[in-house]
């Protein structure tokens, strides 16, 4: 399946000059979100994974039904001071700015293996962000998928120990 296809591309959203990659109307086609989401899945099969973690929002349509597939948990990583208990906390610069990452402190047990989904690698500040949370709580992270990578950015070049699969390169 061309899952390119099923991608809207808004031009100069959020700013002029940047082209948006809108999954949502692959994500309102349920047939293709299904084979996005098994695609990925049988990329993942036989790799030793204990949990998934996938950053707010779009982390959480791509990592929840993966790890359901996958038949293994789901953690979300939220922006600071959404989770209730007690948390550890990342910064981290977007395209077009600066956050902050929070995942509860007993999402992770130490030496878990841990995959970590998103729905887009661009330049890899919030992939980098939610690496050093899984590492604070002793997380073993072993890879990356993602439905879309901007390969023009190099974010892929900051993460080259993990193991990265991703459905559509731009």
């Amino acid at each position: 399946m061309d899952f390119k296809e099923k991608i809207r591309v808004i031009p100069d959203f959020p700013h002029p000059g940047i082209r948006f990659k809108d999954i949502t109307t692959l994500l309102k086609d349920g047939p293709s979100y299904k084979a996005a989401i098994n695609q990925l899945a049988d990329q993942l099969k036989g790799k030793q994974i204990d949990v998934i973690v996938g950053p707010e929002a779009r982390g959480f349509v791509v990592g929840a039904p993966l790890a359901y597939a996958l038949e293994i948990g789901f953690v979300p990583v939220r922006k600071a001071g959404k989770l209730p208990a007690e948390t550890v906390e990342a910064n981290y610069s977007l395209e077009y700015g600066k956050d902050a990452l929070a995942i509860h402190k007993d999402a992770i047990q130490p030496g878990q293996k841990v995959l970590i989904a998103d729905d887009l690698l661009a330049t890899g500040g919030t992939i980098s962000a939610t690496l050093d949370l899984v590492r604070q709580l002793g997380g073993q992270p072993i890879g990356l998928a993602f439905l879309i990578e901007l390969t023009y950015l190099n974010g892929r070049d900051k993460l080259k120990e993990l193991d990265i699969v991703s459905l559509v390169q731009y």
